[in-house]
């Protein structure tokens, strides 16, 4: 019988596609060819070893099991199968959860996981007999609240105390650190090029002034805009986790804890928070000793909600510790891939940058329905 300690799962490659805005960078490029991309690119990063299985995240696709038409895309041979995933807005970082397991139980050796998501050809859908084709499936069930995300940004903005101000200068800093980023040849590493695209789109100069005057976007007389939240995107990204054991020596990092929890609906957005409390505590570690953490920025709103409750300063003490090459908010939020685009951000500012053995590393993200996702990792 294996030992435990020997298949815990490490994050030996990471890659993702550039991010492109709905309709525009990637607007025929269908899901399973965005994942393929990164499948292929993470498969030659760990050559000589069978992927023994592919698991995406993906919430708006085709269906027919996105992972599974991935997997052939990339050339992957038909005897990987493939599964794919829905917690929507957390979909990529739960698929590596989910990959996870599966090494840790000893069953796997060798996972490609992460998310995928083409919003410009996700397919409109239809109830049986209906005239026009609904905007979105149900989060929650009748009686209960079921918000979409614009007004449960505000809700949570407005129980939090997070003002406009503080908002509109969280949005500046995510493009100004992502135009920094991409300018300083940061992303170069974990891009691969999709659609005769190498870069992402949509970071660009914002001044502070221009974002004061963009009115509410969801709630009227609100603090939500569309200069502070994040776009509708299309992009991938993948990861690859062996067992400690068949690390081999390549450099990487373990996968300690993992977890996925529920909160109120009616507040989506503050799903990170019990998320990682539950994460730091099962690992019996303190986010003190935390040295990156990435979190998915739906929000300017939910970020500084989710930060205020963690006791973190992205604005102040913390401006090198959370996501400090931007996030979701300049380079977009491909719904399905960004959870796995943030531990692809991790991969890079920890591994790629040589970090010291023992560093900590903390994703998380908020799910539509009200549910968290969070994982934390430490360097080998």
């Amino acid at each position: 019988m294996r030992s435990e300690l020997t298949n815990v799962p490490v994050v030996v490659a990471a890659r993702r596609t550039p991010i492109g805005t709905a309709g525009h960078a990637f607007k025929d490029v269908g899901v399973d060819r965005l994942a393929a991309q990164v499948i292929g690119a993470v498969a030659r990063d760990v050559a000589g070893r069978p992927v023994e299985d592919v698991v995406l995240g993906n919430c708006m696709g085709p269906g027919g099991n996105v992972a599974r038409v991935s997997a052939l895309a990339a050339g992957l041979g038909q005897e990987v199968p493939g599964l794919t995933v829905d917690r929507q807005c957390g979909s990529g970082l739960a698929a590596i959860l989910v990959a996870g397991q599966a090494v840790r139980a000893g069953e796997m050796d060798l996972v490609i996981a992460g998310g995928a998501e083409s919003a410009s050809t996700a397919p409109l859908r239809t109830h049986r007999g209906a005239a026009e084709p609904y905007g979105r499936a149900a989060f929650a069930p009748d009686g209960h609240p079921d918000p979409d995300m614009g007004p449960a940004a505000e809700a949570l903005a407005a129980a939090c105390g997070v003002s406009r101000l503080r908002q509109d200068a969280y949005a500046c800093r995510s493009h100004a650190r992502a135009l920094a980023a991409r300018d300083g040849g940061q992303f170069a590493a974990e891009i691969v090029p999709a659609g005769g695209r190498t870069q992402d789109q949509r970071p660009r100069p914002l001044r502070a002034a221009s974002l004061a005057r963009l009115p509410a976007a969801f709630v009227p007389g609100g603090t939500v805009t569309a200069g502070n939240s994040s776009p509708v995107s299309d992009g991938a990204a993948a990861v690859a986790l062996v067992p400690e054991r068949l690390r081999a020596g390549l450099p990487g990092m373990r996968l300690v804890a993992g977890s996925v929890v529920g909160c109120d609906p009616a507040l989506p957005g503050w799903g990170p928070v019990p998320a990682v409390r539950r994460v730091l505590a099962r690992a019996g570690a303190d986010l003190g000793r935390v040295a990156a953490v990435e979190i998915v920025e739906a929000f300017a709103a939910q970020v500084l909600a989710v930060t205020d409750a963690l006791g973190l300063d992205p604005l102040g003490a913390d401006d090198e510790r959370v996501c400090p090459d931007g996030g979701a908010l300049a380079l977009g939020h491909p719904w399905g891939a960004t959870g796995a685009v943030v531990v692809t951000r991790l991969f890079t500012r920890l591994v790629r940058a040589g970090a010291p053995p023992g560093t900590l590393g903390l994703a998380a993200a908020a799910v539509g329905g009200g549910l968290g996702v969070a994982a934390l990792f430490e360097v080998v």
